[in-house]
């Protein structure tokens, strides 16, 4: 897995998010999802570029089905930005790297 973006579950997910002095991106993704993989380099170079700024997390939606469904999430990817244990934006698809920029920038 990457070096800036950590796997986690529905019991670690208050701890990691919820409870994060930073900003955090949370990835609802599966590994079976082809949209989920085509995002993902584009997440890991973000989360290199943002480490220290903004936190990155992914949720596989097929292993953990508390934290997808607590916040909606019916299709994926959906990335989901916390701030202060609160959604504050989302996106939903495979969208361009500006987009995902844009979503990451409001968490610094």
């Amino acid at each position: 897995m990457s070096d800036y973006i950590k796997d986690i579950t529905d019991s670690t997910f208050q701890a990691e998010v919820l409870d994060s002095e930073t900003a955090v991106i949370v990835d609802f993704w599966a590994t079976w999802c082809a949209p989920c993989k085509a995002i993902a380099p584009i997440l890991e170079e973000l989360a290199e570029e943002f480490d220290g700024k903004v936190s990155f997390v992914k949720v596989n939606v097929d292993d953990n089905q508390t934290t997808p469904g607590k916040y909606g999430v019916r299709s994926i990817p959906t990335l989901l930005l916390f701030k202060g244990g609160e959604v504050a934006d989302q996106l939903i698809g495979a969208v361009p790297k500006s987009q995902i920029r844009e979503l990451v920038s409001k968490g610094v």
